[in-house]
């Protein structure tokens, strides 16, 4: 059978593959559209293997909130423009959609996203864009309200640091409020209560450490690390942080008197804890340009 350039162009818009993989995959499968979409699969997935290994620590956080519940969800590409790439933001907001009924990553991975699995889709979206990408991780709070908050937004519901505030009671603007001091602040725990006991006890030491350099008695010194401790809590507690609108009050105390309770926070940014691998400019076009 004849391959027309009709075929072609059909073929490039529903896969997004080049116009020269078309018309291969046209002309090995003799015209069959359903085999050539199915032939270029194949090939994707094989260019999706070998980009598996590069480090992808961009991309986008997408919030989602339905009935009390509410998701931040990390997926990953290698660069900044595929983030600001409309497929891939439509990607990203489906699979954040697809998180609200799912309780984890590994779950996520097997949900259903327009007839597929989101892990398969992920896959498609490899070779058709031509990056490593990754669903990294999926975070979910639940409370009476839950308001998000996106920082740096790409688009609606989703950018580079995604928050939720999990509150008792009512209230959306004190609930967004909230949301965007821990965007600034990125507060350790929600209370002293939830902080990492391996973090408590290395300040501890340190401010030991600190105070025994002073010289001072052992009854004077652990007056000194009470009073630093608390100082501690204060700072990276959200509870217990100075609310940035008003900071003659903690955050605690001005949601007591909008008449709500933080029972819950997430708060979800782009790569971190991601190393990225550096390369000086003239080696990255040196790679470039040997195809690498």
């Amino acid at each position: 059978m004849a391959v027309t350039a009709a075929m072609v162009k059909e073929l490039r818009e529903s896969t997004g593959a080049g116009m020269m993989d078309a018309k291969k995959a046209l002309t090995e499968t003799n015209g069959d559209m359903e085999a050539a979409v199915d032939w270029l699969r194949t090939k994707g997935l094989a260019k999706a293997a070998k980009k598996s290994g590069r480090v992808a620590a961009e991309g986008l956080v997408a919030v989602a909130v339905k009935d009390g519940k509410g998701i931040a969800v990390e997926v990953n590409s290698e660069t900044d423009f595929v983030a600001k790439n409309v497929d891939f933001q439509n990607m990203v907001r489906s699979i954040a959609e697809a998180a609200l009924d799912v309780d984890s990553v590994e779950a996520l991975n097997d949900a259903p996203v327009g007839g597929k699995p989101v892990s398969e889709v992920l896959t498609d979206a490899i070779a058709r864009i031509g990056e490593n990408m990754s669903l990294r991780r999926m975070v979910a709070v639940s409370g009476d309200q839950v308001v998000s908050y996106v920082h740096n937004a790409a688009a609606e519901g989703m950018g580079k640091i995604g928050v939720l505030v999990a509150l008792k009671g009512d209230n959306t603007e004190i609930g967004r409020q909230i949301a965007m001091h821990i965007a600034a602040t990125n507060p350790a725990s929600l209370s002293q209560d939830d902080l990492d006991p391996s973090l408590i006890e290395r300040e501890k030491s340190v401010l030991t450490e600190q105070a025994r350099e002073s010289g001072k008695p052992d009854a004077v010194i652990e007056k000194m690390i009470v009073g630093r401790m608390a100082k501690f809590f204060e700072e990276v507690t959200l509870l217990g942080q100075k609310f940035v609108i008003n900071p003659d009050l903690t955050v605690a105390e001005a949601a007591k008197q909008a008449g709500v309770e933080v029972v819950g926070y997430a708060r979800v940014e782009v790569g971190e804890g991601i190393e990225k691998k550096q390369e000086d400019f003239a080696a990255e076009v040196a790679k470039t340009l040997s195809g690498a």
